[in-house]
């Protein structure tokens, strides 16, 4: 995985915290220097480093290496500006000051093919209705809530995800380990015909959302 920085002590930074992780190998590189690396598979980038201009590289390294997965690191500031780096091809957006947890959060994330936003920007994507190909990928889903379709067990997974927790902080809270909190979200997402994490997320919140506006109000 790339690391393209404005900030040298933030590449060394950024590179402890992917050392850690078994799937990555990460590579320090200058911005010009991403496209020449054929088996660069995912790069986490600056906007500082682009110069003004990060839509447009988006854009080109998704027009050169369509299949590159592209985290973003910016700050965190108005939302039509993450949407709008999520649109031109970026799988991530993470704040400039986020914290090693959210940062691992976001990679695994990512690099289990879904994509990463700030909650406020989810929320606010899903109060917009933008978010209907994602909770709806092949038309409308019959039968109960996601919640009504799963055990006790599996609720609180479910809720842990709508905390925004990775696999690994949903191990840790639930006293079991990474393999069957994968095995637990690999049965929910075929209950609820979800294809990935994020869509399982959106939808049950969606849902709760939907729930708490047509409550009765005391």
């Amino acid at each position: 995985m790339g690391i393209v920085a404005a900030d040298p002590l933030r590449s060394l930074g950024l590179e402890a915290i992917l050392e850690t992780e078994p799937r990555l190998e990460p590579l320090v590189i200058e911005l010009d220097k991403v496209l020449s690396l054929e088996d660069l598979s995912a790069v986490l980038l600056d906007e500082r480093s682009t110069g003004g201009k990060l839509t447009e590289v988006i854009a080109r390294l998704r027009r050169d290496r369509i299949a590159m997965k592209i985290i973003v690191m910016g700050e965190m500031g108005d939302p039509d500006h993450v949407q709008a780096v999520i649109a031109a091809g970026a799988k991530g957006y993470l704040a400039e000051t986020a914290g090693e947890s959210e940062i691992r959060m976001c990679l695994e994330v990512v690099l289990d093919g879904s994509v990463w936003a700030p909650r406020k920007v989810l929320a606010r994507l899903i109060d917009a209705g933008g978010v209907q190909s994602v909770t709806q990928p092949q038309g409308q889903l019959s039968g109960d809530s996601v919640e009504n379709k799963m055990t006790p067990r599996e609720l609180d997974v479910l809720r842990l995800l709508m905390d925004g927790r990775s696999n690994r902080d949903i191990a840790v809270a639930m006293g079991i380990d990474e393999v069957t909190v994968k095995a637990h979200l690999g049965r929910m997402l075929r209950k609820a015909g979800a294809s990935n994490r994020v869509e399982l997320t959106l939808r049950a919140m969606e849902e709760r959302r939907t729930a708490m506006g047509q409550a009765p109000r005391r």
